[in-house]
């Protein structure tokens, strides 16, 4: 029999025994599970982006409806009737219009949003955000030149979205600021300001457009990368795999690597000339 196969059969593999080994294991152990949780992670990711994307193609696609047919004073804006396309019919009313601070066009350049309240027929208020408009102003605490809307009774459309929060956007709802000028788009905080009653949540203009481009309509929500998501979750289960195949891979290598060098200790042991 050959010497490396003999030394196998007499338990080359205690070694996974060691201390090292024993570590190396309960690693690759720990990994595992780890790395397919990660993965179910990732695969949720991608089916709620996936889910997202389609509630923002829908709304985008449905026909357009008036405005009170999906939102009311108090109203919370829920995620299905997001982005969905409104109309309504009504005055803007510029001597109470407001723009939002720290806003970004799409070329990340600083500006404004342009809110501005529109009186419906029945009397209540739609907050209209009009669009993005530079920072003119020598400083921050100026109010900018803002472009006047169209006078009289008019349609607007637009996209619905939900009130801003610090909570949901990350933005802080600074106090003192400079008059006009506000962080968020609040209907309950407007109505309050206004003193009137306030439809939930507010548009994004999207029609009719300005003369000159000033304000510049916010463009369509992008889509979120759900494809790179899936791509994360593939990932992480194929790592899974990889562990234990690399774990035997490396045992395996361990003992021929301690074979070899047994069956070279042994050879030159039988070679050597007994001592007189």
């Amino acid at each position: 029999m050959h010497p490396t196969t003999e030394l196998y059969g007499r338990g080359v593999y205690r070694f996974l025994m060691s201390r090292q080994w024993v570590i190396l294991t309960l690693i690759a152990l720990i990994l595992i599970p780890t790395m397919i949780r990660l993965g179910i992670w990732q695969m949720h990711r991608y089916e709620e982006r996936t889910a997202r994307n389609q509630l923002v193609t829908d709304a985008l696609a449905a026909d357009p409806v008036p405005v009170e047919r999906l939102t009311a004073p108090g109203h919370t804006v829920t995620s299905a009737e997001r982005y969905r396309t409104v109309t309504a019919q009504g005055r803007f009313d510029t001597q109470d219009e407001v723009v939002v601070r720290r806003r970004t066009n799409s070329d990340d350049e600083v500006g404004y949003h342009v809110l501005t309240p529109f009186v419906l027929d029945d009397g209540k208020v739609l907050l209209v955000n009009r669009g993005w408009i530079p920072s003119t102003g020598p400083s921050q605490t100026t109010y900018p030149k803002v472009p006047a809307p169209p006078d009289g009774e008019i349609t607007v459309e637009g996209r619905l979205m939900p009130d801003e929060t610090t909570a949901a956007s990350g933005i802080k709802n600074l106090r003192g600021l400079p008059d006009r000028q506000i962080m968020l788009i609040n209907s309950e905080q407007q109505a309050r300001r206004l003193d009137a009653r306030v439809l939930g949540g507010y548009i994004a203009q999207t029609a009719p457009e300005p003369k000159g481009d000033v304000p510049e309509l916010l463009g369509n929500p992008g889509k979120e990368d759900a494809a790179l998501n899936y791509a994360y979750a593939i990932q992480w289960w194929l790592f899974s795999a990889a562990v234990p195949v690399g774990w035997v891979v490396l045992a395996r290598r361990e003992a021929r690597d301690r074979a070899r060098k047994a069956a070279g200790e042994s050879d030159t042991t039988e070679t050597e000339p007994a001592a007189v």
